[in-house]
């Protein structure tokens, strides 16, 4: 048997065969595994740990270093404070948006749209800033393309507007609250994977998000009429609306507490704890749901602890492990030298040109976003080649995680096989048994009029190529408009 105290120091350094790039076959594998079962479509949270786990074997197999080093490098990684603090604040924010689901803010967000009496493009417009809204508060771009899908969508088509864009403005709020919600796991993850605070990085977005947003809701508008309404679309309609409820609109209150908290500096925990403590009384005192519906024991199913609070961590464990196994591989990287050989090869390319660099980080998250289509898998995947440019460059934590956010969470709507935009029509495939009337917007139809997708996503790379908002960091981490020297 070896000797133990040989593992007491951290590994510094490991050689593979195939040299720096043999330490990154396991992020390589795993993203040709991501790109494999999207094209194939069978795509899941699950299925992408499987290919992580593959990747970081083979990587066992090519460590010319001794396995025991590897083993070591590897749990070393996967006790990197990055990715525990994701997931952490991934559970929270997981627990906040059920409450908030179970207090039925988006039904509250549906009566608002319906009762109104908006048509055709106005209708498109308003369901954009409604799903933008209850994004934003629930932290969750798939659940709102869902929600929005299974309420606003027949609703909208009743009320004359055009199907393709009213699902375009439902991708396009998902966008809108995916990037700049404080809750949102890919606010999480660009945060955390830059070593960013939230709070500072959803203020510093702020501007690129509302620049997006102005134009697509304007063009939401002007184009989003010329449907057509049937007797039995009114007649739907009118089920609707009977069944909608305003007293879900009460759950705004936490939304907004939890938002003014994070804004004024508190830690996000913190800003979430008190939300979902402030939202279980409104619940219950309402009759919004019971404490049942928040948590309880059930001894006679494989799931003993259900409810609300329980689904919200569920719906995070899987990305909790990839988080995990994706931030070993990049450390594999880092130890293999393969980080250090990319920025080498990007200076070489890029030299003393800031435009160039922050190009290369543009390209670089939207390559992995257009081939993984779970794009909270994408941005984990990315994040270690934006860390390593934008730090070499000396680029602020909250331009490299605004770069890597607004791409991700923009082309991740767009692409039409991507997860959430197949999510939503699936969602709208699923309706036609309710509503036979109902048609169904194909993918490849909807992706050109997302229009908060494109905005973002242009937006960013219009900041990349003319220096618009960067800043660069001192010594202390504060933001400087001038680069300092060395």
């Amino acid at each position: 048997m070896s000797d133990r105290s040989e593992y007491k120091d951290k590994i510094t350094s490991l050689q593979f065969r195939l040299g720096p790039f043999g330490a990154a076959v396991p992020l390589v594998f795993f993203v040709a595994w991501a790109v494999t079962t999207s094209v194939l479509q069978i795509s899941s949270e699950i299925s992408l740990v499987m290919g992580a786990m593959i990747g970081l074997t083979v990587g066992l197999l090519l460590c010319k270093s001794r396995w025991e080093h590897y083993a070591q490098g590897l749990f070393e990684g996967l006790s990197q404070p990055v990715g525990v603090v994701a997931i952490v604040a991934w559970f929270y924010a997981g627990m906040f948006s059920q409450v908030l689901q179970l207090g039925g803010l988006v039904e509250g967000l549906v009566w608002i749209g319906i009762a109104t009496g908006v048509t055709g493009g106005i209708f498109v417009a308003l369901t954009f800033v409604l799903a933008a809204v209850f994004s934003t508060a629930v932290g969750t771009g798939y659940g709102t393309t869902v929600a929005f899908c299974t309420l606003m969508f027949p609703a909208g088509v009743a009320t004359g507007a055009d199907p393709v864009m009213l699902f375009g403005a439902i991708l396009a709020g998902a966008v809108f609250g995916d990037n700049l919600a404080p809750v949102s796991d890919t606010t999480i993850v660009s945060a955390t994977t830059q070593n960013a605070d939230v709070p500072g990085v959803v203020r510093s977005r702020f501007k690129y998000s509302i620049a997006a947003a102005v134009p697509s809701i304007f063009l939401f508008a002007l184009f989003g009429g010329g449907g057509s309404s049937s007797l039995g679309e009114q007649e739907a309609l009118t089920s609707m609306m009977n069944s909608t409820d305003p007293t879900g609109l009460i759950m705004l209150l936490p939304f907004a507490l939890v938002l003014i908290l994070a804004l004024s500096g508190h830690h996000l925990l913190t800003s979430l704890t008190w939300g979902i403590i402030s939202s279980i009384p409104l619940i219950l005192l309402l009759n919004l749901g019971t404490f049942s519906d928040i948590i309880h024991f059930d001894a006679t199913s494989d799931d003993i602890i259900q409810g609300a609070l329980i689904e919200g961590i569920k719906g995070y464990v899987n990305m909790a492990v990839l988080i995990l196994l994706i931030v070993a591989a990049a450390h594999l990287m880092h130890l293999g030298g393969t980080m250090q050989a990319i920025t080498n090869g990007v200076i070489k390319w890029v030299r003393s040109s800031m435009r160039r660099a922050e190009s290369a980080m543009w390209g670089i998250v939207a390559l992995l976003n257009s081939a993984i289509t779970i794009n909270t898998a994408a941005e984990i995947a990315a994040a270690p080649f934006v860390r390593a440019i934008g730090e070499k460059y000396r680029i602020h934590r909250y331009r490299r995680a605004n770069m890597l956010d607004a791409v991700t969470s923009s082309l991740g709507y767009i692409f039409p096989w991507g997860a959430p935009v197949l999510l939503g029509w699936s969602t709208i495939q699923s309706m036609q048994e309710t509503y036979t009337w109902l048609p169904i917007v194909q993918p490849s139809e909807v992706f050109p009029f997302v229009f908060h997708g494109w905005f973002l996503a242009l937006i960013m790379l219009f900041a990349a190529l003319t220096s618009w908002g960067l800043r660069y960091e001192g010594k202390k981490g504060e933001a400087l408009k001038y680069k300092p020297k060395d």
